[in-house]
């Protein structure tokens, strides 16, 4: 697992929504260090918003970003708990065409290195729909750095080897017509 430094860095457009009753552009930190961090690594800001922990209105933004080509990726913030205004995951599945497993597992694995059996409690997701990235961190400014830092970071860098979500992006709308 390396960055190959012969491979040209590709930026892609993401869109951060915070999912929150409480929280505006003013104090919503886990939107700002998701935001700084996706900046600083050299990829666009292509829209931000916050919506209320409201299932349907998650999942419609959801479906709009997903919906508008000039978005590759969708990375939202806050309701991945276990309390019942946390729907932000079943907002997700409610838009996903596919999960991919594989990125609430390792969230697991990084979230338990730092927090221990308190891992349990989050339940972070990620899928795929219409072509479009999307992943459900938690609400916390922590794992929100976790998140992006040791996961779609490497990810979303066309340079990491051995492979990445950037050199996939292209055939994520394939429809393969199985008899």
């Amino acid at each position: 697992m390396a960055i190959d430094e012969t491979r040209k860095f590709i930026p892609i457009r993401i869109a951060v929504l915070t999912v929150s009753d409480t929280r505006e552009l003013a104090n919503d930190k886990s939107g700002d260090i998701l935001v700084a961090r996706l900046t600083g690594s050299g990829h666009e800001l292509a829209d931000r918003k916050i919506v209320e922990d409201d299932r349907g209105l998650i999942a419609a933004q959801l479906s709009a970003w997903c919906n508008d080509p000039s978005i590759d990726a969708v990375i939202s913030t806050g309701g991945t708990g276990l309390t019942g205004r946390d729907v932000t995951v079943e907002a997700h599945r409610d838009v996903y065409e596919k999960e991919i497993d594989a990125f609430s597992t390792l969230f697991t694995m990084i979230s338990f290195e730092k927090i221990g059996t308190s891992a349990v409690q989050s339940r972070a997701c990620g899928g795929v729909a219409n072509g479009t990235y999307l992943f459900a961190l938690p609400g916390s400014p922590g794992a929100c750095k976790d998140g992006w830092d040791q996961i779609l970071s490497l990810q979303f860098d066309a340079r990491h080897m051995p492979c990445n979500f950037v050199e996939i992006m292209p055939r994520l709308t394939e429809r393969v017509k199985r008899r």
